[in-house]
This record gives C-alpha cells, sequence and structure tokens, in this order.
C-alpha cells in the first residue's frame, strides 16, 4: 500500500472525515515517539516536551485555533476525529491548557496587544499555562470563589488560594478567575487575569494523589501583583468568559474514549487471569460493552450536531455522567478479577496495557473533575426535564 501523503496544515479541514482519520493515523506514526506510548501516568513537562515541540515544528500544535493565529482551523468534528486518534495510538496529552483554553479565549476575548504578546508564546512552547479555577470551597459552585484581586494603580494585587491546579509546578504563567467586586452576586463581580507565575507572593505546593503521582497542586497568592493590562475581557464579565471556555470541553468530557480503552485492557486482563470464557465473566463483559456501544452511539448524535453547526445545550451533560460512570464500572471489575494484582501501582508485569490499579485511581476523580456528576443531574433536572429547583 502507497504510503499517505500528509498534507500541508491549512489543507486538513478540507479532507473528507475518513481521509483526515487516515492522514492523522500516518502523521502519529511518523512522528510520535514511540518511548512515549500509553504512558501509565500524566507526563510533566519535562517529559512531554518533545512531542509539544514536533507538534508546534509540523505546525499540528493547536487544531482549533484560527489558521491566521497559527492553529489548524479544523472544524469541532474534525477536532474530536483528532482526539480519538490520538488516544487509539496511546499519545500523551501535552500540557495544553494553552492550547485548549487560554489560547481560544485570548483569540475571542482578547486585545490586539495581548494576542500578540500571548499566542506565539504558546506556539513556542515559551509559555506554559495551568488554570486557576477551583478553590478549597468553590469547585463545582465555581461562582462561589474567594481569590480577589484589587486595584491599585496599573496593578491588581492578588489574595487567594486555588486548588487541584494540573501541573501547576511545570507552568510559567496561570490564568486566574478572582473576584474583583465582593459586593456582586455570585455570578457577577468575577474577572480573568493572566499571571506571570515568577511574580513574587506565588507560592505552588504538589499534592500526592493515591497513585503516588504530583499532577495537581495548590496554589497560594499573597499580594501578588498583576499588571492591569493583563486582565482578559471586561472588567466583573470573567463568569461569561469562564462559560464560554468550558461549552466546547463538555462533549470530551463525555467522550467513550476512555471507557474505550478501559474495555479494551479488561478483556486483555481477562484473558491473562485465564476468565475470558467465564459465564459469569462473558455476562459482564457483554453488559459493559453494550453500556459502552450505547454511550458511541449518543456520543456520535453529538458528533452530527456539530458538524451541522449547531449549539449543544445543556443536555450534553447526559455524555458526561454516562462515560464516567461507565468508566469506573469496567475499572471495578479489572480489580474483581485481578487478584493479587490489584494491589499494584505500577502496571502488571511491567506490561503498560495492564496498568489496572492505575486505570482504577483515575476513575475515582473522574465523575468530579469538570463538574461532578451530581451538578450535572441538576442540569438535567433543571433545564432538561424542567424540574423544579
Amino acid at each position: 500500500m502507497d504510503a499517505i501523503r500528509i498534507p500541508a496544515p491549512g489543507e486538513l479541514d478540507a479532507l473528507e472525515d475518513d481521509q483526515f482519520r487516515h492522514v492523522v493515523r500516518a502523521f502519529v506514526h511518523a512522528h510520535y515517539p514511540a518511548h512515549l506510548r500509553n504512558p501509565p501516568k500524566r507526563l510533566h513537562w519535562a517529559e512531554n516536551q518533545e512531542w509539544y515541540h514536533i507538534l508546534a515544528r509540523e505546525g499540528w500544535l493547536c487544531p482549533g485555533w484560527p489558521k491566521e493565529h497559527g492553529g489548524l482551523g479544523l472544524s469541532p468534528a474534525k477536532q474530536i476525529i483528532l482526539t480519538e486518534e490520538y488516544e487509539r495510538h496511546g499519545v500523551a496529552r501535552c500540557n495544553d491548557h494553552g492550547i485548549v483554553m487560554l489560547g481560544p479565549l485570548v483569540i475571542q476575548y482578547g486585545t490586539a496587544a495581548q494576542r500578540q504578546e500571548f499566542l506565539p508564546k504558546i506556539l513556542t512552547g515559551e509559555h506554559v499555562w495551568c488554570q486557576g479555577y477551583s478553590e478549597p470551597n468553590a469547585g463545582s459552585d465555581l461562582a462561589a470563589l474567594r481569590t480577589e484581586a484589587v486595584l491599585d494603580g496599573d496593578h491588581y494585587v492578588v489574595n487567594g488560594q486555588k486548588i487541584w491546579t494540573t501541573l501547576a509546578m511545570d507552568a510559567n504563567w496561570i490564568f486566574l478567575l478572582v473576584r474583583t467586586d465582593k459586593h456582586a452576586k455570585k455570578q457577577e463581580g468575577i474577572s480573568f487575569l493572566l499571571v506571570d507565575m515568577t511574580t513574587p507572593g506565588i507560592t505552588v505546593r504538589p499534592i500526592i494523589n493515591l497513585e503516588l503521582h504530583d499532577e495537581f497542586c495548590e496554589v497560594f497568592f499573597d499580594n501578588v501583583r498583576v499588571p492591569k493590562a493583563n486582565l482578559v475581557g471586561q472588567l466583573n464579565k470573567g463568569w461569561d468568559m469562564a462559560k464560554a471556555l468550558l461549552g466546547f470541553e463538555r462533549i470530551f468530557l463525555g467522550s467513550p474514549r476512555q471507557s474505550g480503552y478501559a474495555l479494551s485492557r479488561l478483556k486483555l486482563l481477562a484473558e491473562r487471569m485465564g476468565v475470558a470464557d467465564d459465564p459469569a465473566f462473558a455476562d459482564t463483559y457483554a453488559r459493559l460493552r453494550l453500556d459502552f456501544e450505547d454511550l458511541k452511539a449518543l456520543f456520535g448524535t453529538y458528533v452530527d450536531k456539530l458538524k451541522r453547526g449547531e449549539t449543544l445545550g445543556p443536555d450534553v451533560s447526559m455524555l458526561k455522567v454516562l462515560q464516567t460512570e461507565l468508566f469506573q464500572r469496567i475499572t471495578d471489575t479489572m480489580l474483581e478479577i485481578a487478584g493479587e494484582n490489584a494491589g499494584l501501582l505500577e502496571p502488571m508485569e511491567g506490561n503498560r496495557d495492564l496498568n489496572l490499579g492505575g486505570l482504577y485511581i483515575q476513575a475515582r476523580p473522574a465523575t468530579i473533575y469538570g463538574g461532578s456528576n451530581e451538578i450535572q443531574r441538576n442540569i438535567l433536572s433543571k433545564n432538561v426535564l424542567n424540574l423544579p429547583g
């Protein structure tokens, strides 16, 4: 079979979806470092910057950015295909907060000077970003945040704390939601600031999780001075921007990729443990597989909406609930059949395809991050079923 020609970045969005999928596979096989496939844990910047710089060099780093800003200009549907193919190959996730979140927001809401200052440095990897949203008492109820920014001349003075800040120890910039009007209603009086992590008064403390990994951090702000020019959008209108930023993320949280990967690992584990033909296991596996096929079909309906240019409604919260709870049930089953291997934190027999303990632990917070499933059910009950609050 002839090798697939990889078009120039600017030509990718014009491809048919099936053709685009084959091109992505060819690109990944040609460029992705083999030693980074299927990492058992989220990689730090020192480990994944090789792939980041390959994507930057080839012009593939920012799939959703407009072409005029250095992106691929891909449609939402093609971005989903790209993500699916990365997952299929075992591509590690980059430090992508600048790519996926901050960049699109600056493009939409930032000034010309902010776009000129910040976008090129994401494309080169000079700026590595993290997200300062959640606080100890403001996670799913993000509008209750208390980190405060007070204007003092040409600077805002920031005091407060953020938590569960992913890979903050690797970042040199953080985008913050801060309260700039204490007397406004919860969703009002919130603004969006860009903060240099080397500014005096910032302290980062890694949080060691159950997997003995330091993916998350606490970040403390003690009289941190931030230039007034680093305010993105209108003062006290950060909540609207935060919602816009998270809107497209909802469908990715419901992508069946996590459950699909875990289900394939469950099958491998069952064969390794000699229970693949056991009737009780076969029944359990069939039920999980049917739930997975239902999830894929539902996910496909939302992908079709994106292809038609439609806006996703609150009912998309169903995806997140179904996907994350299925992911947990699959990994529960892995531990049930793993015997003494169920207590391993490292991959079984050194085989990354059998990282059952790691997958089980990764599935635990899936129902919490991105808005807990309880919050998602509240959204569905109020906005889809019209039930009273």
